[in-house]
């Protein structure tokens, strides 16, 4: 892993990022049709002016990151490595080149997500919507990147890089936009330009960049608005539902194959048999879909599930609970 590169290496893929990445993006990872690609590159060129205004570098001392405004009032996302603890002062420099003062806030260390808040609580921020439907940013899915990597160049401005999501898990976004040093906090933006992820980690592979989701993010957001530090993530973390289910491959559906005793499933109603079409209006894909689904959303969060069983289908509202040590049952 690397966060930083050469300033000549990194001037040369910021050129292939603002001139050709969107065409050399679409032939490493499947066929697109130049109509779509036309798309994709009309839409990200009528959000950009919207969104590039809550784009903000972060001086941290010994380099820089960045971030994004996601409030009116200056509340801003960006990565736990670059906030490093609450209570840190650093200078923020906006889109016009002029610097303000913001205080970290709260951090997951165990995700890299961070809250900062900027000072001037009389100011009408620009900002930006997140998105919190964190099952859309699947696989295939385009975005495109904001950051200031190499530090803030007014001349220069935000740089944009465009491509598509390759991975997603419970807690981060792995896409094929290209990151540099200095990106770190900026905002990985869906086409509609609503927040989906925060830069965090940037490896060898181009297709190997990693970004937070906002599923962290709203899992704790009372705790990161605290200043609360979190130190671990996993058992005893996320929520639960309290059931074993696996994809049917004859209907492609996932089926539930028990239901633990005394679970929020169990309370709820849900069967041995029943087959588990949708969560919160979402479509689910795999099992893998379904348990990042769960584990995004925390303890006392209440899902709603569509289910097709005896009697055919019905909505059921499951409030979650903790997540055991060990199953139940």
């Amino acid at each position: 892993m690397r966060r930083c590169a050469a300033y000549g290496m990194m001037m040369r893929r910021l050129l292939l990022a603002a001139l050709a990445l969107p065409v050399l993006q679409a032939a490493e990872t499947a066929p697109v049709a130049h109509d779509d690609l036309r798309e994709v590159q009309r839409q990200v060129q009528a959000r950009l002016p919207d969104v590039r205004p809550s784009v903000v570098a972060i001086l941290t001392g010994d380099g820089t990151a960045s971030g994004v405004i996601i409030d009116a009032g200056g509340l801003v996302l960006t990565a736990a490595h670059v906030a490093e603890q609450p209570g840190r002062e650093l200078r923020i420099v906006l889109e016009d080149g002029r610097r303000v003062s913001g205080t970290t806030l709260g951090l997951d260390k165990t995700t890299d997500a961070a809250l900062l808040q900027l000072h001037d609580s009389g100011r009408k921020w620009p900002h930006v919507p997140v998105n919190r439907r964190v099952l859309q940013a699947q696989p295939g899915t385009w975005c495109f990147a904001l950051g200031h990597p190499g530090g803030f160049d007014k001349a220069r401005g935000v740089v944009l890089r465009v491509g598509r999501i390759v991975k997603q898990t419970a807690n981060a976004l792995q896409t094929d936009c290209v990151l540099m040093g200095g990106d770190s906090g900026g905002p990985l933006f869906n086409l509609q330009g609503e927040v989906i992820g925060v830069h965090s980690q940037i490896w060898e592979g181009r297709d190997e960049n990693m970004h937070v989701s906002m599923a962290p993010f709203l899992r704790a957001w009372d705790d990161l608005k605290s200043s609360l530090v979190i130190q671990t993530w996993g058992t005893g973390s996320g929520g639960y539902l309290g059931l074993a289910a696996d994809l049917d491959e004859t209907s492609g559906r996932l089926e539930v194959l028990e239901v633990f005793p005394n679970s929020p499933s169990a309370q709820a109603g849900l069967r041995a048999g029943d087959r588990i079409l949708a969560l919160d209006d979402e479509p689910l894909l795999s099992l893998a879909h379904f348990s990042n689904a769960v584990k995004t959303r925390a303890a006392g969060e209440q899902v709603r599930l569509r289910v097709d069983g005896t009697g055919g289908e019905r909505e059921v509202e499951i409030t979650l609970a903790q997540r055991p040590s060990e199953p139940e049952g």
